[in-house]
């Protein structure tokens, strides 16, 4: 058996620092700023112990552009490094200054406010550098260092000279990474990751962050005014939130950040990677897909927690217990103020459904916590008024119009109330209510929740299910004779002339529609998923089945038997045909132009 450590050579881990420590090479200033950030927040630390002589004095940190050299420096008035602190923290690669600290200072200095964790942020400056100087000179002495590299393992360091304490990074740009010497994309970088760092942070003279953003305050400290301005400040071309959720977590992990529910005035405008991630107040990614459940991915907003675990980069999220419970907390956050406005002022909350609806449906869908709680403020609108029923009301509602289907108890729905508006009036005739379900989301919440639901099937109003339910008492008396009914059931057939549109002759109220068309409501939903599911667009491809139910109770039928001329009876069964299939949005091309040709020979 043989023993021993594993040997790293220099020559050969160096370029891959360099050029894959870092996705993507703009992070080296999020590094080195934040570099500079736990280097004031250090020395703050220890002038609250009383261990710095003297004021702190002006600590902002600088970011110096100089085109004609092509450098950029980072310069903070933080607690600085002696010589034997640059040969620890800098010559030794991966040992972190931060972790020390908080070590050495166990108790007494705030860990949430150090950001460095793996002593490799440093080194992101050769990503972009052909040379990297450090001027650094420690609060403990006058004496100052300078240590220069050219991206080798061989680098040079010598006593210098440094008015003030703190440490100056100068980064040579070499020839790929000039893109950086241009004062705007310095600009955007900064505002990307630096924009609510706690240190000011200034670039040709203007500060250029936030230093205490909303969701680092206590919700007693905010108005709804500041919220509101935050919301701007973060999304400023967007419209205003509905309402906000603010975390504010100590235990059993950290977390603050404010959640908002965005306006959204159409299905089509959802949004997701609005949410950003952010760790001591470092902007670390948009994509938060492992800490916020799916369903709230289309909320905007800010979460920051240092009790998230991230890898070197601070790029991608890792596995961790934590998350697990963060997302969990989050959920329950979310369904608790939902209640909460439900209870209080329910008004507000029916108000706002057209917006909410969108995130309860998502959520009742894919989180069985979110599930149990949405059961109680779940509500939906009634195609004709403005009222809203809860699954309970809708079930008194209508209990007297229900029939047994199956057991279920059948909410109507319509998915265009305009297009459905004939058979929304046949059905609210009768004592039904008709509810809206037109969303995006909408197909895939009824599949889902007939699942869920006990005892609940949905029926669109215009389906052949609900023609059944709505129609369900034929008139006892018929109008006309069986032979007459024939006769009629004869002239569609001719009519029609399709093998997917089945044809029945019924006797129903004089006042319903004289031609009722009618599909399958499961055949229907599927072709209605395939629109929007590519892999199910076979179902797209299948003939509809269309069921037409001629009423031969209605008045217009014995006058079409009174009518001596075939050619006009011809002419009035297929226009009679043509209206129930253009009321179903089944009636294009060349059958619709048709149908406007032989309208207008009717009226002449």
């Amino acid at each position: 058996m043989q023993t021993g450590q594993i040997r790293v050579q220099t020559e050969n881990i160096f370029p891959i620092i360099k050029k894959f420590l870092y996705s993507d090479h703009e992070i080296f200033l999020r590094e080195l700023i934040s570099n500079a950030v736990d280097a004031t927040n250090k020395l703050k630390t220890l002038s609250s112990l009383g261990e710095l002589k003297g004021e702190t004095g002006n600590i902002d940190i600088e970011i110096l552009l100089d085109k004609e050299n092509k450098t950029i420096t980072i310069r903070d008035r933080g607690i600085g490094m002696t010589a034997e602190e640059v040969d620890q923290y800098i010559n030794q690669v991966a040992f972190s200054s931060a972790e020390e600290f908080l070590t050495k200072y166990k108790g007494q200095a705030d860990s949430a406010q150090v950001i460095g964790h793996f002593g490799l942020g440093f080194y992101s400056s050769f990503m972009v550098s052909s040379k990297v100087e450090i001027l650094t000179r420690s609060f403990k002495t006058e004496q100052a260092t300078r240590w220069s590299c050219d991206g080798s393992p061989e680098y040079t360091m010598t006593a210098d000279e440094k008015e003030e304490r703190g440490t100056d990074i100068i980064m040579h740009i070499n020839e790929e990474s000039e893109e950086f010497l241009d004062e705007s994309r310095i600009r955007s970088v900064l505002n990307k990751f630096c924009r609510f760092l706690p240190i000011p942070i200034r670039f040709e003279n203007e500060q250029i962050n936030n230093v205490s953003p909303a969701w680092t305050k206590k919700p007693t400290e905010l108005t709804p005014e500041d919220y509101q301005s935050f919301y701007k400040e973060l999304y400023p071309f967007s419209e205003p939130p509905l309402f906000w959720i603010h975390l504010n977590v100590d235990y059993p992990f950290t977390l603050t950040g404010i959640l908002y529910f965005p306006t959204i005035k159409n299905s089509y405008e959802l949004q997701k990677d609005k949410i950003n991630l952010y760790s001591n107040q470092v902007f670390v990614t948009d994509e938060v897909k492992d800490i916020v459940p799916e369903f709230l991915m289309l909320l905007h907003g800010v979460i920051d927690s240092p009790d998230i675990p991230l890898n070197v980069s601070r790029s991608y999220l890792q596995g961790d217990p934590n998350v697990r419970k963060i997302n969990s907390h989050i959920t329950k956050k979310v369904a608790d103020k939902l209640e909460e406005i439900f209870k209080n002022d329910r008004k507000e909350f029916e108000s706002k459904w057209e917006h909410i609806g969108l995130f309860v449906k998502y959520g009742m869908m894919t989180d069985d916590k979110f599930l149990e709680k949405g059961n109680k403020f779940f509500v939906m609108q009634d195609a004709t008024s403005d009222a809203f029923y809860t699954l309970d009301e809708y079930k008194k509602e209508t209990e007297a119009s229900q029939v047994n289907q199956e057991k279920k108890h059948v909410i109507l729905y319509t998915t265009d109330p305009v297009k459905q508006n004939a058979y929304i009036q046949d059905a609210t005739a009768q004592g039904y209510k008709v509810v809206r379900m037109e969303t995006l989301v909408d197909n895939a919440f009824i599949n889902n929740m007939e699942m869920r639901w006990d005892g609940i099937a949905f029926v669109r109003v215009d389906a052949d299910i609900a023609e059944n339910l709505i129609n369900k008492t034929e008139q006892n008396h018929h109008v006309l004779t069986s032979e007459q009914e024939a006769k009629i059931n004869e002239w569609f057939t001719a009519q029609v002339g399709k093998p997917e549109i089945k044809i029945e002759i019924k006797g129903l109220s004089a006042e319903a529609q004289p031609v009722v068309v009618t599909r399958p409501e499961m055949m229907r939903r599927m072709k209605d998923m395939a629109s929007i599911n590519p892999t199910m667009s076979w179902y797209a491809n299948m003939p509809d089945e269309i069921l037409m139910t001629v009423n031969a109770n209605h008045p217009v039928y014995a006058k079409i038997l009174e009518t001596e001329d075939q050619l006009s009876k011809d002419l009035k069964i297929k226009n009679l045909a043509d209206l129930a299939l253009l009321s179903q949005g089944l009636l294009s091309g060349e059958d619709l132009t048709a149908f406007v040709k032989r309208s207008v020979s009717l009226l002449s």
